[in-house]
């Protein structure tokens, strides 16, 4: 079977230098679908507009996976993430027509809810109100914030698809690179489902044992994804060695922390059979080769980690049953989620079965076409 690969220039890109104060950053728009676009920001030092692109191509690939119609954008800031007050209201004004004019713009990397929640204010913009389209009946606030672990659980939702494809049945030995918000939640995720966590890894280096213990490693973790190493039990091992976590004896891989976590470099020192993507951009094309080459199966952020993205483009393009009461509300999302990565997952699994190389591109190419 064949198929073509998209390679299209962005819809637009904008430079940011500030209004009314100084800002430096880019949104780039790569599509366009009803006039609508969404993506976070992303605000670190070294942040760059090749890396806000390729971001911002990534959020067009989730949606045209996950059948929802919308494209995909992206924001990027170049901060230390110091005078954040002034940052963001400078931001909001920047982008307030942006804002306003269909392109939704959310949290990422460096960005945390309080963020949005001011560069909104800023820009007057309340994403329960948009011309032409029902205005949503609750905040936005109490609509995502009972939602935060739902990237968590669509990565896991994709681990488990997987070791299931591949026949297995016994428990996983899992290490989390990365232990944020997304590697929490997917870590309690497969420990929930009789897997067991060897390794975490945070910005400080990696803990491993035979077992660890989810929950008593969250209890000791600040919002950062920073583990208090004063306060973790005796029986663990800790690591300051780069990349200490690729050495652990572990089946399943969680990348959820930074960009190219896997990379050239360091991917000879793969040992897990399964990968899963919980992070933006986690490996790089030359380690996926490599990867693939010595037998493992990786699933791309792409599939796996939809879940935050996808609960606010459904919101935003009014899917959402809106009617239903708040917990039931939040099971469809998780649900949808879920179903989504699922059938991804496995029908990737399908195709790479059947050709050799990546078989990403054959599998957006399917979609697109379901999507026109």
């Amino acid at each position: 079977m064949s198929y073509v690969e998209v390679t299209q220039e962005p819809a637009f890109t904008v430079h940011l230098n500030g209004s009314g104060g100084a800002v430096n950053g880019w949104v780039v728009v790569d599509t366009l679908v009803d006039g609508l676009a969404m993506g976070g920001v992303r605000m670190t030092a070294g942040v760059t507009e090749e890396e806000v692109r390729g971001l911002a191509r990534d959020m067009t690939d989730k949606f045209t996976l996950a059948g929802l119609r919308i494209g995909g954008a992206k924001g990027g800031i170049v901060s230390d993430g110091s005078n954040r007050e002034e940052t963001f209201r400078t931001f909001g004004r920047t982008v307030k027509p942006l804002l306003h004019g269909g392109i939704h713009l959310g949290i990422d990397m460096g960005v945390t809810p309080a963020d949005r929640a001011v560069f909104f204010d800023e820009a007057g913009y309340d994403p329960r109100f948009r011309p032409g389209s029902a205005d949503m009946p609750i905040d936005w606030r109490t609509y995502y914030e009972p939602l935060i672990d739902v990237t968590g659980h669509g990565v896991g939702v994709a681990a488990v698809t997987a070791l299931e494809a591949s026949g297995r049945s016994e428990a996983a030995r899992v290490v989390v690179q990365g232990f944020g918000a997304v590697g929490r939640a997917v870590a309690q995720f497969l420990e929930d489902r009789g897997h067991v966590v060897v390794a975490v890894a945070d910005v400080q280096g990696t803990i491993s044992a035979d077992r660890l213990p989810v929950a008593d490693l969250v209890a000791v973790t600040d919002e950062f994804g920073r583990i208090d190493r004063a306060r973790l039990p005796q029986h663990v091992t800790t690591s300051s060695a780069p990349d200490a976590w690729l050495d652990v004896h572990a089946d399943v891989l969680i990348l959820a922390a930074q960009k190219h976590a896997l990379n050239a470099e360091n991917a000879h020192r793969l040992r897990a059979a399964l990968v899963v993507e919980g992070a933006n951009l986690a490996s790089d094309a030359e380690a996926r080769e490599k990867a693939r080459a010595a037998g493992a199966t990786l699933v791309p952020g792409v599939i796996a980690n939809i879940g935050g993205a996808g609960a606010a483009a459904l919101a935003v393009t009014r899917v959402v049953p809106f009617e239903l009461a708040a917990d039931a509300r939040k099971a469809w999302v998780f649900d949808w989620i879920g179903n989504r990565v699922r059938e991804n997952t496995r029908a990737l699994l399908e195709i790479a079965a059947d050709r050799a190389g990546d078989p990403l591109p054959q599998l957006l190419a399917a979609r697109r076409k379901e999507r026109r």
